[in-house]
């Protein structure tokens, strides 16, 4: 059998468990890297060898070449789009691997959600009217244009996070308006970094994610499911997803592939819609150039991104795809938790004031979910149980050290209102 070696950067989330769980599953060795000794892909067992990911480039770049000649690694892998970047800005320094990602220019069209919005309406995906804010005298005519309620996002967020971080602005994934006052406020914020996020007309549904892993023009997985529950709850990362059958919106999954042949997309991709059961529409969202979110459902169900990805583009070979079980259905439990929380007992707090939620019926939910027999976890897994435990240890601790930090506050404050005498 061939002794085949991965190097994966990047396996802090569920989404790098699961390529080492994938991977190891095929017979692949995974050098996985980890932001800390949290990064629950460090718990896995059937992760080959673990290191902590330095924090200067030079640094990393040194660790990746060493592990690639130490140890006859050949290949690398990673999750996200700024390591996917950072492998672009690297490649010539790269010596010892060979970077199983999308190229630069197809990652740059996905990256920028206008460009990508140009090529979907090319290939007849609707798109939300979508309307693009450069300067302040803009401000007046898209508040006026605009019908409401609208969502906030930024055409490349990328480019826009550590300028907003520096100056200590705050960062959405999305932001709801529902009216003029509250899109001026929102865009105000921004006048003093001259660049604007852009604003869009909401599109009611759930979540309809149509996943691809593209060669030389051809679909050769092909994936799909359906969001039963977000974090946050109006629209954010999938806590609850279930996958659906080829069977299902094959018109829309074609036009999906045709989107990526006319990026020259090589590589997995997941091309995600806001789908409405009543009208039938599908509007469309983005292209995640990458692992996506939701990957653990597609291995549960028996897609296999990852080992295809490591097959195709590394090897030059096509592995048998087989067909997914469809109706399978995975759970993020923290943020799932942390949804459910929110519906109960901070319902203000969701910015889609349209969502309307039955308490009891969340909760039983919740509840049932744990004996549905199709119900599959992100993190969980009973051949490979520690990275859920440690991952809930982490967690329980940090909560720990929040009520601690805040006790400690208040009595620093109750003390100090002591030795000055105040009454309140």
């Amino acid at each position: 059998m061939a002794d085949h070696r991965v190097a994966l950067l990047g396996i802090d989330t569920p989404i790098g468990l699961t390529i080492i769980r994938e991977l190891a599953q095929h017979g692949v060795k995974v050098y996985g890297i980890g932001r800390s000794c949290q990064a629950v892909g460090l718990h896995s067992r059937f992760l080959h060898r673990a290191y902590l990911r330095p924090k200067c480039v030079e640094d990393l770049v040194s660790l990746l070449n060493k592990i690639g000649a130490a140890e006859r690694v050949q290949f690398l892998m990673t999750v996200s789009e700024s390591d996917i970047l950072f492998i672009h800005q690297q490649a010539q320094n790269l010596s010892s691997l060979i970077p199983l990602v999308p190229g630069p220019a197809a990652m740059a069209e996905v990256i920028d959600k206008s460009r990508t919005y140009k090529i979907a309406r090319e290939v007849g995906l609707e798109v939300p009217a979508t309307w693009e804010v450069r300067n302040t005298s803009d401000i007046v005519r898209v508040i006026a244009e605009a019908t409401y309620p609208v969502v906030l996002k930024w055409a490349n967020p990328n480019a826009v996070t550590a300028l907003l971080t520096r100056l200590n602005l705050p960062w959405f994934k999305s932001e709801y308006c529902y009216n003029p006052a509250e899109l001026r406020a929102a865009l105000v914020r921004y006048a003093q970094i001259s660049t604007y996020p852009m604003v869009q007309s909401f599109c009611p549904g759930y979540g309809l994610g149509q996943m691809v892993l593209m060669a030389h023009g051809d679909a050769l997985v092909r994936f799909q499911h359906h969001r039963l529950h977000e974090w946050p709850p109006e629209g954010g990362v999938s806590t609850v997803c279930e996958s659906v059958g080829l069977g299902s919106h094959q018109e829309l999954f074609e036009k999906s592939v045709e989107l990526l042949r006319q990026i020259n997309w090589e590589g997995p991709a997941m091309v995600e819609y806001r789908y409405d059961p009543d009208s039938g529409r599908a509007a469309f969202v983005e292209v995640n150039g990458r692992f996506w979110g939701s990957l653990p459902l597609a291995y549960h169900a028996g897609a296999y991104f990852a080992w295809t990805t490591y097959a195709v583009l590394g090897l030059g070979v096509e592995p048998q795809i087989t067909p997914y079980k469809e109706g399978v259905r995975c759970r993020y439990m923290i943020p799932e938790t942390r949804r459910l929380l929110t519906i109960l007992f901070r319902p203000h707090a969701i910015q889609n004031k349209q969502l309307r939620f039955n308490k009891r019926r969340e909760l039983l939910s919740y509840l049932f979910d744990f004996f549905y027999p199709h119900t599959r976890y992100y993190v969980f897994t009973w051949r490979d149980p520690w990275p859920c435990f440690r991952d809930c240890g982490f967690v329980i601790r940090k909560t720990f050290d929040a009520i601690l930090n805040r006790f400690r506050r208040l009595s620093r404050v109750g003390s100090e209102n002591r030795s000055s005498g105040a009454l309140f």
